[in-house]
């Protein structure tokens, strides 16, 4: 089993639409939307909140998703009425609501603890700050020195070490369900990699490349399973991430 996610919105409609859309990149998580007041009114429900709870805590834990300040507020009265041992693995991540639901989600189908989970969601929202590192990176692609050929196969490197770059053949190019591929793949590898300057584990920041059909994808990859990492990021672009 998973950590379980409940998305706690205003609204009925958003907190569903929310858990759709990250449902397709997690098939195996829990995601349950705790969205609008008792009668499906604009607001917020203590006792769907505790539903939620209940439905995605399989003893792996929880993680709370929120959009407003009084969602804040009543998911954090939910985790008041928690006895002390749940507590302890439900948690309430301070992140955008889709974003972080989305990051949240890959981080869980991975297998990764309570913890891990409410952390992905969390760094989501650093993903899109104009002035973090990673997104300078991202905007401008990756650093000018060190690019890898484009030859399409891994370039000769240093041990432990492996580099490769590929054009996009599938019909949308980089879009939130490769992400969510690659990252999957990728989170567990022994290797530090990245994709055209981002960190390639992270869903949320493939996303900001936004690469469309017919860009160069590039990788370079360093650790133990560097040349695994490459290898499996040229598969699924060769492979148009099964999408033709």
């Amino acid at each position: 089993m998973s950590v379980g996610l409940v998305v706690v919105s205003h609204s009925r409609k958003l907190a569903e639409g929310v858990c759709e859309l990250a449902a397709q990149m997690a098939a195996d998580v829990r995601i349950v939307p705790a969205g609008g007041t008792d009668d499906d009114g604009i607001g917020t429900s203590l006792e769907k909140i505790m539903a939620g709870i209940a439905a995605t805590d399989s003893g792996e834990g929880a993680v709370l998703l929120t959009d407003l300040g009084s969602a804040v507020m009543t998911a954090e009265s939910a985790l008041e009425f928690l006895d002390p041992e749940q507590q302890q693995r439900v948690l309430m991540a301070n992140a955008p609501l889709v974003e972080g639901t989305v990051a949240a989600a890959v981080a869980a189908q991975t297998g990764r603890n309570v913890a891990e989970v409410s952390a992905a969601a969390e760094s989501a929202g650093a993903s899109y700050t104009p002035d973090s590192p990673a997104s300078a990176e991202a905007a401008g692609g990756p650093p000018a020195s060190g690019e890898p050929p484009a030859s399409g196969e891994p370039a000769p490197a240093a041990a432990d070490s492996a580099s490769g770059a590929w054009t996009l053949i599938n019909p949308m190019g980089l879009h939130a369900r490769p992400a969510s591929v690659l990252a999957q793949l990728l989170a567990d590898l022994d290797a530090e990699i990245t994709i055209n300057g981002v960190d390639g584990k992270s869903v949320m920041m493939l996303m900001t490349l936004g690469l469309r059909p017919g860009e160069t994808l590039s990788a370079t990859a360093t650790g133990p399973d560097a040349a695994r990492a490459v290898e499996l990021v040229a598969e699924q672009v060769r492979n148009g991430f099964g999408e033709i």
